[in-house]
C-alpha cells in the first residue's frame, strides 16, 4: 500500500483545520477588538479635545461680540490673550475665524505675523460655518510625520455664524496606544495559537491514534497477517469501532482459514484424482488443470494455460466452446502414437451463477485406454480360443460323422480316423488345461512351494533330460559358471518353464542346428539364456510372442500341437518368482530367450539370495 503524505495525513489535516479555525476567530476577535478600541480611544480624544474647544468658545465669543472702546485692546489682541491658555500637548494649534474666512488670531506665536489676517483655505473651516456644525478629520502631517486631528466648531450667536474655531491637536498618541495593544494582542494571539496548536496534535491524536491503528491492521491484514489486533482506547464511537474492527478481523481469520482448508483439500483432490480435471473461464480459456490431465494430454502446464479447451483437446474442428457448453454426452479423444496408444474419453459440466450466467466449464478426462485394451484383449482372447477349439472339433465331427456313416467297418481306415480323433481330444485338453493354469494366475489362486536348491545342478539335470530324448540332429552347448547358485525356487514350476522354452527351441531348430545355454552371475540376479538356431521371429511380433495364443508362424505351431500359451505361462511363473522374462531375434538366425531369478552374492564368496 502507498505510504500516506505528510499534508495527506488526518492527523496533519485535523491539526490544520483545527488551528485554522482557532486562528480566525483569534483574527475575528482580534479585528473586532481593534476597531472598537480605535473607535473608542479617538471617540474619548475627540470628546477631550470638543470639551475644552467649548470653554474657549464661550471666552472668544464673548470678546468678538464685545463692544470696543478707546481704552480696551484690539480684539486681535485679546483673542491672542485668550488662546495663549489654551495650548496643552494633545492641542498643536487654535484659530479664530470670523464667518468671513478671516483668521483673527492663532495659539502659535509664529503664525501671528503669518497667517492672521489671511483667508483660511482650509475646508473643514468652510463647511463648519457653512453647515452651522462641528467638523472634524483626521490626516496625516508630512512634515512631522504624525497624525493630527482637525476640528473646527462654529462660533453662534443665537441662529448667526460669527466665526469658527479651528483646533489641530495631535492624535498620533491615541494610535501609538492602539497599535501598542495591537501588538499586545497580537502577541497573546501567538502564545494562545502555540499553546492552542500543541493541544490541537495531542487532541488530533486522540482520534487519529485509532485510526491509524486501524489503518495498519487493514495493511497488515491485506499482507495476510491477521494476528495483531487494534488497540481499543475507550468505549466511544471509535472505541465500538476497534472492537467491531477486531471482530471483523477474526472474521476475516476464520473464512480465510476455511477458505485454505477447502482450498488445499480440493487441490490435494485435484492432485491424487487419477481422472484429469480441466477448468476454463467463460471465454473457453484453460485456466485451472491437474497433473493427471497434463499426463493423459502429454502437455506441460505452460502450453495449456490461457489456451482454448477445443484447441488442447484436439477437437477444434469439430466443436466449438459454445458446442461444448451444450454438450450432454461424453466424447471419444485418440491420442495414440505410434509407440503407445491412448484413448481418452471426455465429460462436460457447465459452471453459472444462480442468474444462468456461464462462468465456464469443467472438463474430466477418463483415461479409457487399459479399458479399450483389456476389451480388445477379451475379444482377441475369445476370437483366439474360439479359432484353437473349432479347428479340432471341426476335424474330431468330420472324423467322426465318417465312422459313423460305416467308416468303423474298415480295419484299415477306423483305426486311423481314431487315432486322429484321440490327438485332437488331447490337444484341446492341453489347451483347456494351459487356460486353467493362466486363470488361477490371474486371479493369485496358486502358491509357490519354493525351496532351496543348486540352480546349476537343477538346470543341467533339466538339459540331459531333453538331451537323452531328442530325436532330431541338434547339439546342445552349456555355459555354467562352476560354482554352487542355490536360489528358492518352485521347481516344479520353473521346470515348467525351462520344458516350454527348451521345446520351443527343439521344435524350431534345423537339423545339425546348435541349441546353446548360458547361466550369468549378475549384481541381484542371476540370467539364464536358451538360443537356437531356427528361422527367428520378424522384429515386429518379439515384444509380442508372450501373449496369450500369439504365433509367429500359426501353421507350423499348430502342425507341432502347440496352443500358444506356453510362453504366456511362462512370463506369469517368472514374474511369481519376482524375475524378468525376454526374448531377442533375429530372423533367419534364431531366437534366445532369457529370464532372470532373484540372487544375492556375500562378501565371504558364498552364493545366497
Amino acid at each position: 500500500m502507498r505510504k500516506v503524505g505528510i499534508f495527506n495525513s488526518i492527523h496533519v489535516k485535523f491539526v490544520l483545520i483545527y488551528v485554522m479555525l482557532i486562528l480566525l476567530a483569534l483574527q475575528i476577535i482580534g479585528l473586532y477588538f481593534s476597531k472598537e478600541l480605535e473607535e473608542k480611544l479617538k471617540d474619548n480624544f475627540t470628546t477631550s479635545v470638543k470639551d475644552r474647544v467649548n470653554l474657549v468658545e464661550f471666552s472668544v465669543r464673548e470678546e468678538m461680540l464685545k463692544e470696543l472702546s478707546s481704552d480696551d485692546p484690539s480684539l486681535e489682541t485679546s483673542l491672542r490673550t485668550v488662546l495663549s491658555g489654551f495650548s496643552s500637548d494633545d492641542i498643536i494649534e487654535v484659530r479664530v475665524i470670523d464667518s468671513k474666512y478671516r483668521i483673527l488670531a492663532s495659539s502659535i506665536q509664529d503664525h501671528q505675523k503669518t497667517i492672521v489676517g489671511q483667508k483660511s483655505t482650509d475646508d473643514i473651516v468652510k463647511r463648519a460655518i457653512v453647515s452651522e456644525s462641528p467638523q472634524s478629520v483626521i490626516n496625516y502631517n508630512k512634515k512631522t510625520n504624525k497624525k493630527v486631528q482637525k476640528l473646527t466648531h462654529p462660533i453662534m450667536n443665537g441662529s448667526e455664524v460669527i466665526g469658527a474655531l479651528y483646533v489641530e491637536s495631535n492624535i498620533e498618541k491615541v494610535f501609538k496606544q492602539i497599535d501598542e495593544i495591537n501588538r499586545i494582542l497580537a502577541g497573546a494571539a501567538a502564545v494562545s495559537l502555540t499553546i492552542t496548536i500543541i493541544i490541537g496534535i495531542f487532541i488530533a491524536q486522540t482520534f487519529t491514534r485509532p485510526i491509524s491503528d486501524m489503518r495498519r491492521q487493514a495493511q497488515a491484514m491485506a499482507k495476510g497477517n491477521y494476528s495483531r489486533k487494534v488497540r481499543v482506547y475507550g468505549n466511544d464511537e471509535m472505541g465500538q469501532l476497534a472492537i467491531a474492527f477486531n471482530h471483523l478481523t477474526n472474521q476475516l481469520l476464520e473464512s480465510q482459514s476455511t477458505t485454505e482448508a477447502e482450498r488445499r483439500k480440493l487441490a490435494s483432490v485435484l492432485e491424487n484424482m487419477t481422472d484429469g480435471v480441466i477448468s476454463t473461464d467463460r471465454k473457453g480459456r484453460v485456466n485451472l488443470i491437474n497433473d493427471s490431465a497434463l499426463g493423459m494430454l502429454r502437455m506441460t502446464s505452460d502450453l495449456v494455460l490461457n489456451r482454448p479447451i477445443n484447441n488442447i483437446l484436439g477437437i477444434e474442428k469439430e466443436y466449438s466452446f459454445e458446442d461444448l457448453v451444450e454438450m450432454r454426452e461424453s466424447i471419444p479423444l485418440d491420442f495414440s502414437t505410434e509407440n503407445e496408444p491412448s484413448i481418452l474419453r471426455a465429460t462436460f459440466s457447465v459452471t453459472q451463477r444462480e442468474t444462468g450466467f456461464v462462468n465456464g466449464l469443467i472438463t474430466v478426462l477418463h483415461d479409457n485406454t487399459e479399458q479399450e485394451k483389456i476389451e480388445m484383449e477379451r475379444r482377441e482372447f475369445v476370437s483366439n480360443v474360439s479359432h484353437e477349439l473349432r479347428t479340432p472339433l471341426t476335424t474330431m465331427r468330420s472324423y467322426l460323422e465318417a465312422l459313423a456313416e460305416g467308416a468303423w467297418r474298415n480295419e484299415d481306415i477306423a483305426p486311423a480316423f481314431l487315432n486322429v480323433t484321440q490327438t485332437e481330444t488331447e490337444r484341446m485338453i492341453r489347451l483347456v488345461n494351459d487356460l486353467l493354469k493362466l486363470s488361477r494366475m490371474d486371479s493369485n489362486e496358486y502358491e509357490l512351494n519354493t525351496e532351496w536348491v543348486d540352480f546349476n545342478t537343477f538346470f543341467n539335470s533339466i538339459i540331459d533330460r531333453f538331451e537323452f530324448s531328442k530325436s532330431q540332429e541338434v547339439s546342445f552347448r552349456r555355459i555354467v559358471p562352476p560354482v554352487d547358485l542355490f536360489v528358492e525356487i518352485d521347481t516344479d514350476k520353473l521346470t515348467q518353464v525351462i520344458d516350454n522354452i527348451i521345446s520351443n527351441a527343439l521344435k524350431y531348430s534345423p537339423d545339425g542346428g546348435i541349441v546353446r545355454f548360458n547361466v550369468a552371475v549378475l549384481d541381484d540376479s542371476i540370467r539364464v539364456s536358451i538360443s537356437d538356431e531356427g528361422l527367428g521371429i520378424p522384429a515386429a511380433n518379439v515384444n509380442r510372442i508372450f501373449d496369450r495364443f500369439f504365433r509367429s508362424d500359426k501353421a507350423r505351431s499348430r502342425a507341432m500341437g502347440g496352443t500358444g500359451l506356453g510362453l504366456a505361462i511362462a512370463k506369469e511363473m517368472i514374474s511369481a518368482h519376482g524375475g524378468k522374462i525376454w526374448a531377442n531375434s533375429v530372423e533367419g538366425e534364431g531366437t534366445t530367450i532369457f529370464f532372470t531369478l532373484p540372487y544375492e552374492q556375500h562378501d565371504d564368496g558364498e552364493w545366497d539370495v
